[in-house]
């Protein structure tokens, strides 16, 4: 592909309306020329989650203004875009519904090709956008609905290798936040009640830890969390910290246990690997600086590249599934139809066995 690519990407897949316009240069680089996300935070939190109908309307009454400015921030016309990409799962089938029609009627409109992406696939491909990645690498997606290990050979080409058994760890995160009354979204609030604790005080199981398979675990953790909350009551605010920095501490060492084993794989399959291999971390846990420091630590043991994109781009944005739709186009992979569905499920790797972590119905990212 000699010719610079620019496409305009929607993702409505939960509870971020966004839009943004991103260009693929002849060289194979990628820019972001605009990226605009409309967070409905407020509306959910007093509900302690999610809420799929108010998710929904919300993306409704924001999606055309959203799409509108992000062209205007790009200086462009519908028409000077060479495609459109709208997440079409997995997610809140609702929220898809939105976004992929629209996508459908602007490409319509524009007689411009449709991609209907993946939404975990643009997770997978951030890192080439950002960071200009080779394949093959392994991907750790970390959400509020996904868990997972995932060896990213190329577009399209993906094997799981390992998926969360029950819980994601976002949902751990958030189920720990509510149980001790922590606000939602759970991840920055335990983080930060974590910030003042003991984390030595409770010694709480590691899910898996010494297990061959990458598989991982944290409904357990959610319960020994639970019992030592009712043991402690009525729990102070130090005790609260002390719970949320013990939590930390073992999902910490979990996580080591789980992604050292990943990386061993990867170089042993790949041993003839030419230059550094990569680690990406993807999904809003991703954030979280515990997880980050155990992550960057064991891929400097293993010689591994730690590859974190910005945490705007951990999240659910659409500059990641406009990427993931350039991806596709340079590569002379052909467009979807016009009659093409959403799936509230839709797994990377459709060979690997249904769990919970491989493209759970609502998942959030």
């Amino acid at each position: 592909m000699t010719l610079s690519l620019t496409i305009l990407g929607i993702e409505t897949s939960c509870d971020e309306t966004a839009a943004a316009i991103v260009t693929r240069h002849a060289d194979g680089r990628g820019e972001i020329v605009s990226d605009v996300v409309l967070s409905q935070l407020d509306e959910h939190s007093v509900y302690g989650g999610v809420v799929p109908e108010i998710a929904a309307r919300a993306h409704v009454e924001a999606l055309d203004t959203l799409v509108e400015e992000a062209l205007a921030k790009a200086g462009l016309r519908l028409g000077d875009v060479d495609a459109i990409a709208a997440t079409a799962g997995p997610g809140l089938i609702g929220g898809l519904l939105v976004g992929l029609m629209t996508g459908k009627a602007l490409a319509r409109v524009a007689k411009k090709p449709l991609y209907a992406v993946n939404h975990l696939e643009g997770h997978a491909l951030t890192a080439r956008l950002t960071d200009g990645v080779s394949f093959p690498y392994l991907m750790l997606l970390v959400s509020g609905g996904h868990t997972q290990l995932v060896l990213v050979k190329g577009v399209g080409d993906y094997q799981r290798w390992g998926t969360t058994i029950d819980d994601a760890l976002g949902e751990a995160f958030d189920k720990t936040a509510k149980l001790l009354g922590l606000p939602y979204p759970g991840g920055p609030a335990v983080e930060k009640a974590a910030a003042t604790g003991d984390e030595r005080r409770f010694s709480f199981p590691r899910p898996l830890v010494g297990e061959k398979r990458l598989d991982f675990s944290f409904s357990g953790l959610k319960t020994a969390v639970r019992q030592a909350a009712e043991a402690t009551a009525p729990v102070s605010d130090q005790d609260i910290a002390d719970i949320c920095a013990s939590f930390q501490r073992a999902i910490a060492r979990t996580m080591d246990d789980r992604i050292s084993r990943g990386l061993e794989r990867f170089s042993e399959e790949f041993h003839d690997f030419d230059g550094t291999p990569a680690l990406i971390v993807a999904g809003g846990v991703a954030a979280n600086q515990a997880l980050r420091s155990t992550l960057t630590g064991l891929c400097a043991r293993h010689g591994f590249r730690f590859i974190a994109p910005p945490h705007h781009l951990c999240t659910d944005n659409a500059a990641m599934i406009a990427w993931a739709g350039l991806e596709r186009m340079a590569l002379g992979l052909p467009a979807d139809g016009l009659d093409v569905s959403p799936r509230s499920r839709w797994p990377l790797d459709e060979k690997a066995g249904a769990l919970l972590g491989s493209g759970k119905r609502g998942a959030k990212a």
